[in-house]
């Protein structure tokens, strides 16, 4: 309903309002001047079924205005009932954004706190590696440290019923050419082979010797200059994660040699010129 139907349905009203106080104040004084005069249920019934319905001073009947009226409040109802609809579905989805806003506030605090402790566990993870790779390497030096004064000798042919001790002794005395004076005097701690034995290999298991002293170790050592060109060799021993490492700077030392450079390994370190090669690529 637009704003001129309702002002015109208002004073419509207002008139008709208007014109039946007139009329009920015109009957009042009528009936004061004459007699009143006692309507019987005959006269009532006498009066013809036909009787003009009342007009309103704009000429329409006022059944007819009223029942405009009523349609367009009926109208109006529908369009409010509708209203309230929408309204309660608005409000119902409000709630529901709003519950769905506490649920997203909610895991993002879980989110933010998990984060956290990702973050945390991250660092500790972290400190724990550095922590695990010092114990590591600490451990490898012990190994190193343990194998100070030993001695691996490869190639030395293998027999049934060998001493290990006598036939190292020998080996020292023939391949490295010790007097045997020296080479008696030499104090083993142990000397046994490398690993299983296996029928069949190519080439016969090492032999490792722990000797008493370290100078007779590395007198011997020294001598190890008269294997050239030979399939004999002496080293000292070293774990794994070292020899790993000396492969790596083997290569790197006889390169910078042919450039003229006084180079030198100390167990997993190479020396140029007095100083320690570092080369994050190729050496840890």
């Amino acid at each position: 309903m637009n704003s001129e139907d309702r002002e015109e349905n208002l004073e419509t009203l207002q008139e008709y309002i208007d014109w039946c106080f007139d009329v009920i104040v015109m009957k009042k004084n009528q009936n004061a001047c004459s007699p009143v005069k006692s309507e019987t249920p005959s006269s009532k019934r006498s009066r013809p079924a036909d009787s003009p319905e009342i007009t309103s001073p704009t000429g329409k009947s006022f059944t007819d205005i009223l029942d405009s009226i009523d349609k367009r409040l009926s109208s109006f109802d529908a369009r409010l009932s509708l209203v309230e609809i929408l309204h309660r579905e608005f409000k119902s989805l409000r709630e529901s954004l709003e519950f769905s806003q506490q649920q997203v506030e909610t895991l993002a605090a879980e989110n933010a706190s998990l984060r956290d402790s990702v973050k945390s566990l991250t660092e500790n993870v972290t400190h724990l590696n550095e922590e695990n790779k010092k114990i590591k390497e600490t451990v490898i030096d012990l190994q190193a440290r343990s194998m100070r004064d030993n001695l691996v000798f490869s190639g030395i042919p293998e027999s049934a019923e060998e001493d290990a001790e006598a036939t190292v002794k020998s080996f020292i005395k023939t391949y490295l050419k010790l007097p045997e004076d020296t080479v008696e005097n030499i104090c083993f701690e142990r000397v046994h082979r490398l690993g299983a034995k296996k029928p069949g290999a190519p080439r016969p298991r090492p032999i490792v010797a722990k000797f008493g002293y370290f100078k007779q170790k590395e007198q011997v050592k020294s001598r190890g200059r008269e294997l050239k060109g030979t399939d004999f060799s002496v080293n000292d021993q070293f774990p794994k994660e070292i020899l790993e490492r000396r492969k790596v700077l083997f290569p790197i030392r006889r390169s910078l040699i042919q450039k003229g450079s006084r180079t030198v390994i100390a167990v997993d370190r190479l020396y140029v010129d007095g100083r320690l090669y570092r080369d994050l690529s190729t050496t840890p």
